[in-house]
């Protein structure tokens, strides 16, 4: 069950006389200087808060230059070392290519050998063949044949000869025996 308590006008009196204390005298005096203090400080803020505001924008401004400036620094250091990098990479990578090159050109070659295609030194050397053998026919009839002139005019291409069958120069040389005979 609840009780009410009623109050005394002894209570009052003893509240009353809790606020007149010197005690209770110093805390008034005390929070009044709190609220005094504090109504100041607001009032020099406002007044200096402009120029603080100004100062501190002025600072960041400043930072904020120097940062950029360390951040360019860095940002071109790092496109330097990418860039050296991507040439060493480049260079190997090219020096691959060519060994992939000569390895590739190397082993087309054998398989056209193996095939019977000549090279083209072999083309070369009998060119240079047929053209002693013409100069020496030359000599010998004392004619110039006109397709060794005008071979040595134009320049010359590279020809493919290709092999013929042996089974089809045995029967070549049939037929020439017996046109021969």
């Amino acid at each position: 069950m609840v009780k009410k308590i009623q109050k005394n006008g002894s209570d009052k009196k003893a509240s009353t006389q809790a606020f007149n204390s010197p005690l209770s005298g110093a805390i008034k005096d005390s929070a009044q200087q709190i609220w005094l203090a504090g109504l100041g400080a607001f009032s020099k803020a406002q007044e200096e808060g402009g120029k603080a505001f100004e100062s501190l924008v002025k600072e960041g401004l400043s930072i904020q230059r120097k940062t950029q400036a360390v951040a360019e620094e860095r940002i071109s250091e790092a496109t330097n070392k990418v860039s050296s990098m991507a040439t060493d990479i480049s260079s190997k990578a090219s020096g691959q290519w060519d060994k992939l090159e000569s390895i590739f050109e190397e082993r087309v070659a054998k398989a056209l050998n193996k095939l019977g295609v000549p090279s083209a030194r072999d083309v070369d050397a009998l060119i240079k063949r047929i053209d002693a053998l013409n100069q020496h026919v030359q000599q010998l009839t004392g004619k110039a044949p006109a397709k060794t002139a005008a071979r040595r005019a134009a320049p010359a291409k590279k020809a493919v000869v290709v092999k013929k069958p042996a089974a089809k120069k045995v029967a070549a040389r049939k037929t020439t025996r017996k046109v021969a005979a």
